[in-house]
């Protein structure tokens, strides 16, 4: 159906098929893709323009059945089902190496009357695998038209916009599941009085799990003998072992295979990284290089920026007039902003290697080996996907639990995602362990990439044993099974994913730039007024910053902080990171800029060098490592908090996951710290 002339259509399909990076080609989007189940979790809509036709792409998160049994796949069934009149076809995505598995989804879309073209993607991969796909065979044979792609590599992208442009949509009169033999009365009463414009709605509508009295009011069919018979579950394994007869018959007429095909690098590399001893070693290694480079790469940007920022507030400092906008923008704005920007480089080389080993298919192989690992603390093999992507996002990630089908599971892995160590803790992690930390290495490696991935370890080590003592507190609904396919390995897309990368950190830089900018003005304007000494005005300007109103705030809280080795400065960074973790570092920089007392030099520097009244170090081991431990376990990221409630639907949950994490956050520093010191 067209409205105000922009036609709208579906991308639909299994999970990991190439949906998204369709998507991607036909909107020129860059929403990220992965080689794993569950990375689109909500409809995503783009628009194209092609010969003066505008067209509106929904990708629907990905499905394996049409009838749900989890909460992504509940989005995608509902859009089917009850949008069906406000689309105008389907694009189905059928993937080359697993025509079978997707073809049972399309059946069932296509039973419903929906219009549909088929695209069958990634084709060379069948091809390096020896299996040949007869297309004109397989067209006939599913009475749709056929469209062969390799997306990533943008081929048949222009041939799907102009299918689109001609309506070469087909749906189907006559389903092709043939109702069994002993159901075919009732569903037809219930065609009947519904009104289903086919016999397949009437059959669905039952085997879907709905009551039959939502389904017709006739009052026969609520007490017709023949509903006794229908348990929704053993009808769709009915339909579905009836469904795969019917494709196998189809697939034996248009496939076929190469004799004495050698075994592919896929076969030979899954022999040792999927080894239940060796996979674990070689992703310990690959972790390791990935920190390594956070730290060895990054040093010469950072170095640069960190110069760039430091010349800048000189500028203007010299350049300015005196007076309170000069010390705002050189001592309060600038460093601030400053502070957070330096860490851009790490974080885009920790999400660069992170999007590599997503596009090499090696993630999907991360899932499937940590799924024996997590089936004991509660967990499954899905739940990996959410505790992966916190090592970006914990936003994102917790949306992800959507395509966990278990409720507790689904619940304790929302509940422990945050533990991971997400890009926002990479900056304090950067600076912190800067301070604390030589710059030594053993056998090549620096102490502080071992102590970064030490930090990436605990947050993963400390979400498995809280849900293994949270699952002990939320009843079970049943046991879950990880079902996968492991993809083929395939070459990353460098360029592409270096242009997502830069997208990612520019939302980081933009993202937290805003709340730096706001908090470095609040910071400037408590540490530029303090009140008067012995006069009768109130109020005082430019005074030093132990004497703001800054300093008086801060070190009222110090008595409670104190006991973790921190300071008021501290305090007040910690108290202004519950907003973001990151703006931890801006304030921290906007501090020492402020502060005439502190050291010349690189703000690490004046860190590095702050003693306390009594000569000691600020930033000793003790207090560094006490630091380290509360910013890996507390919940200070308002936008989390926002996302667990909405996906949990509950506040008990959620200010349970506040008190849990902050509270284990604060014991545990203060013990580590009393023990070090």
């Amino acid at each position: 159906m067209q409205q105000n002339n922009r036609k709208q259509i579906l991308l639909v399909g299994n999970p990991n098929v190439g949906k998204s990076t369709v998507f991607n080609a036909l909107c020129n989007k860059r929403q990220k893709t992965g080689n794993y189940a569950g990375v689109t979790v909500a409809s995503h809509s783009g628009l194209y323009t092609y010969k003066n036709e505008e067209v509106e792409v929904i990708d629907l998160p990905g499905s394996y059945s049409i009838y749900p049994s989890s909460e992504d796949e509940a989005i995608f069934s509902k859009f089917i089902l009850e949008e069906q009149n406000h689309f105008d076809g389907v694009v189905y995505i059928l993937e080359a190496l697993s025509l079978k598995r997707g073809l049972l989804l399309f059946q069932q879309i296509q039973d419903l009357g929906v219009p549909m073209i088929l695209v069958v993607n990634q084709i060379d991969q069948a091809e390096r695998r020896g299996i040949n796909i007869d297309i004109e065979k397989f067209s006939k044979a599913l009475n749709i038209k056929i469209i062969q792609t390799n997306a990533k590599e943008q081929l048949g992208i222009e041939t799907i916009r102009e299918a689109v442009l001609n309506n070469d949509f087909v749906s189907i009169s006559e389903p092709s599941f043939e109702i069994p033999a002993e159901h075919k009365d009732f569903v037809q009463k219930v065609y009947a009085h519904k009104g289903f414009d086919n016999r397949y709605k009437a059959w669905m509508s039952i085997s879907v799990g709905t009551d039959v009295k939502k389904i017709s009011e006739a009052s026969d069919l609520i007490h017709d003998p023949d509903s006794k018979s229908w348990v929704p579950k053993r009808l769709q394994v009915q339909e579905t072992v009836r469904r795969y007869q019917n494709v196998d018959k189809i697939l034996s007429d248009v496939i076929s295979k190469k004799a004495q095909f050698k075994e592919l690098l896929t076969e030979k590399l899954d022999k040792v990284l999927v080894h239940k001893f060796w996979g674990y070693i070689v992703f310990m290694i690959i972790l390791l290089t990935i920190f390594q480079s956070v730290f060895f790469i990054a040093e010469y940007p950072m170095n640069w920026i960190d110069s760039f920022f430091s010349w800048l507030s000189v500028f203007s400092k010299e350049h300015l007039p005196e007076g309170p906008v000069n010390s705002l923008i050189s001592n309060g704005i600038i460093p601030g902003l400053g502070g957070i920007i330096i860490f851009a480089p790490q974080i885009g080389i920790l999400l660069y290697f992170l999007y590599l080993l997503e596009d090499s298919g090696y993630m999907a192989r991360v899932i499937f080996l940590m799924d024996r690992f997590l089936r004991p603390f509660g967990l499954n093999g899905k739940s990996i996907v959410p505790l992966v992507s916190g090592t970006a996002c914990a936003i994102p990630a917790v949306i992800s639990t959507r395509n966990i089908e278990n409720l507790k599971e689904r619940l304790l892995t929302i509940l422990v995602t945050p533990f991971m160590t997400c890009s926002a803790r990479l900056p304090v992690y950067s600076i912190i362990i800067g301070l604390i930390i030589s710059d030594k290495t053993i056998f090549g490696v620096q102490y502080k990439a071992l102590v970064l991935l030490g930090m990436y370890l605990l947050g993963f080590v400390v979400a498995l044993l809280s849900a293994a003592v949270l699952k002990k507190f939320i009843k079970n609904q049943g046991k879950t099974y990880l079902v996968m396919d492991l993809p083929t390995y395939k070459k990353p897309l460098f360029l592409y994913d270096l242009k997502m990368v830069l997208g990612k950190v520019w939302e980081f830089i933009t993202g937290a730039g805003k709340i730096i900018f706001i908090v470095s003005i609040i910071i400037w304007f408590l540490s530029y007024f303090g009140p008067k000494q012995k006069s009768d005005e109130m109020v005082a300007t430019d005074v030093k910053l132990e004497q703001s109103y800054l300093a008086k705030m801060g070190k009222g809280i110090e008595p409670v902080i104190a006991p973790l080795g921190y300071d008021w400065k501290m305090g007040v960074g910690i108290l202004t990171s519950f907003v973001a973790r990151e703006v931890f570092v801006g304030t921290m920089s906007t501090l020492y800029s402020l502060d005439d007392d502190a050291p010349e030099g690189k703000v690490i520097d004046k860190m590095r060098h702050d003693v306390k009244p009594n000569g000691e170090k600020v930033f000793n081991f003790a207090t560094g490592v006490s630091i380290l431990l509360f910013y890996a376990f507390a919940m200070q990221c308002v936008s989390t908090l926002a996302v667990v409630y909405r996906e949990t639907k509950s506040w008990r949950w959620t200010g349970f996951q506040v008190v849990m994490m902050t509270g284990l956050a604060y014991f545990v520093s203060m013990i580590v710290y009393q023990i070090l010191k």
